[in-house]
């Protein structure tokens, strides 16, 4: 019987491990979906505000704009406003290094 309840102890750990790691994959995918979510909506708010300033768009965008990113702050009010990474360089951007078509 010893055996036994060894092997039931050791199926509960693994169990409760797998359900904590379940929970820290689940805590990552929400942070991920809420961050695509608020870059979404800051680049609505870039955009209205572009339409208004260069090209005579109106602020009722802009204001539209600012009320869903309040509504998305919540409670805490804040909103994550820094740049994401870039994954790779855009065309307009040089790529990195000193070389010439000669060293190929």
């Amino acid at each position: 019987m010893g055996l036994m309840d060894k092997l039931k102890g050791q199926a509960e750990q693994i169990a409760a491990q797998a359900r904590e790691g379940t929970a820290q994959v689940q805590a990552r995918v929400d942070q991920a979906q809420a961050k695509r979510a608020t870059d979404g909506l800051l680049r609505e708010l870039g955009a209205a505000y572009y339409a208004e300033q260069r090209q005579g768009g109106a602020h009722d965008a802009v204001e539209q704009a600012l009320a869903a990113l309040d509504s998305h702050a919540g409670p805490s009010g804040t909103i994550d406003a820094s740049p994401t990474p870039a994954a790779a360089p855009t065309a307009l951007e040089a790529p990195a290094g000193d070389f010439k078509l000669d060293d190929l």
